[in-house]
């Protein structure tokens, strides 16, 4: 098909027609066992590797059109590839690949008065969407967990990043290919009209389950307007609170990587609070601001140094994606804690203390996907926390929650075993 579907296909019809190929490729992935999707999987990151010139030259494409078009620096870094970016998608497919299985996993087993020999088993979902902007690392790593679990996937990627996303998808689809899976079980939407997507979000028995990642107003849309199950999160408005008995070296290296490592990820810090008691917050924030960060502050923050400037009510609820970081002076814990509940996303949220009593009620208190002690929040990512790759982090409470991999994107069934029973 041409990279833009016919106009006499209606949006409705185009999406149909992925979903019942998608749907039928998926019967086909649910009989391989785990050495043939391994296999599979690792053809496909060997193809990555091998279009490396080809996939290098659609980014720089892209690159040149979204810098033409005035995309921020952080949208900007988040589309960049390069060899060594290449690579780490390469290899996240592989990871995916030597994972365990977790489709045919028993959940629990039992037996009841009635005889029946009970189990929950893992299976795939089925089909599932991914509507995404920006980074073309996500066509690998959902094809690579979709296909690592069973289901088939359908890609919309962002009009940033269409060229880079066709030359991934081409090269993954070679490989698998290459290993008997059908090309149905992985494709990309090949249009970028808008109508698509609500085509997608409407497709309630064709999609089994839909997953938005991009920015705020993609997501609100998403589950505003979905008629299919919806896994995602909104923001990233991660906050880091440094204790009155955090280790002032920890706490400023922590700090500094937690904003500025890499603004443009969902994991990045985007408020810091200081303990009114912690004695160095003036180093931290120095520091900060002499890497370049801009600080918007409370009347206490902004005591601590002239070159930060005054937040707005808008900056605490704000996912700055940027160089640009809110800074709050807190009175202990308690009042870390309210300020994390009133304006947290409920995404990663972090203690840098010594005092394992203020760690550990911390840890317990925040209602978030991730909680950490003396650690950054940078961390908040699948491929951290030993999962491969991820199809993003849920901050919802249904279903799968934190860094969503291979046992997110399976459901289960019970499985009852008898020997002639019939109920009374």
């Amino acid at each position: 098909m041409n990279a833009e579907h016919s106009s006499i296909e209606s949006a409705e019809a185009l999406v149909e027609r992925l979903a019942r190929a998608g749907r039928a490729a998926q019967r086909v992935l649910a009989r391989l066992n785990s050495a043939e999707k391994s296999a599979a999987l690792h053809a496909a990151a060997a193809s990555l590797r091998a279009a490396e010139a080809e996939v290098l030259a659609a980014n720089a494409r892209d690159m040149a059109a979204g810098e033409a078009a005035g995309l921020t620096s952080a949208l900007l870094d988040r589309l960049r590839l390069d060899s060594a970016r290449l690579a780490g998608i390469a290899a996240a497919v592989d990871q995916v690949a030597d994972l365990p299985d977790p489709v045919g996993q028993v959940i629990d087993a039992s037996q009841p008065a009635n005889g029946l020999a009970l189990s929950r088993v893992r299976i795939p979902i089925g089909l599932i969407a991914i509507v995404y902007e920006s980074r073309p690392n996500v066509t690998a790593d959902a094809a690579a967990l979709c296909v690592a679990s069973g289901n088939a996937v359908l890609l919309r990627g962002g009009s940033e990043a269409v060229h880079s996303n066709r030359a991934i998808h081409a090269a993954l689809v070679q490989g698998l290919e290459s290993e008997g899976i059908p090309a149905e079980a992985v494709q990309l939407v090949p249009t970028q009209d808008r109508a698509a997507v609500g085509a997608m979000l409407t497709a309630a028995g064709l999609i089994d389950m839909i997953v938005p990642r991009g920015g705020k107003s993609l997501v609100a849309r998403v589950q505003a307007d979905a008629r299919v199950p919806v896994l995602a999160h909104l923001d990233g408005i991660c906050h880091t609170y440094i204790h009155a008995a955090a280790d002032p070296a920890k706490a400023e290296a922590i700090a500094l990587n937690a904003k500025l490592r890499r603004t443009g990820i969902c994991g990045s810090m985007e408020t810091l609070l200081l303990d009114a008691q912690f004695p160095a917050g003036q180093v931290v924030v120095s520091a900060l601001l002499d890497a370049g960060c801009e600080l918007r502050g409370d009347h206490r923050a902004c005591a601590l140094d002239t070159r930060i400037g005054p937040a707005s009510a808008e900056d605490w609820d704000t996912e700055y994606l940027d160089a640009i970081l809110s800074v709050a002076v807190v009175d202990g814990l308690d009042s870390a804690l309210d300020h994390i509940a009133r304006h947290s996303s409920n995404h990663t949220d972090a203690i840098v203390s010594q005092d394992q009593a203020a760690c550990e009620r911390f840890l317990a208190e925040v209602d978030s996907a991730i909680v950490m002690a003396n650690a950054s929040t940078q961390f908040a990512d699948g491929g951290e926390f030993g999962l491969g790759a991820e199809i993003g982090i849920a901050t919802g409470r249904l279903h799968a929650r934190g860094p969503v991999a291979l046992e997110g994107l399976t459901t289960y069934k019970w499985v009852a075993r008898g020997t002639g029973q019939i109920r009374p």
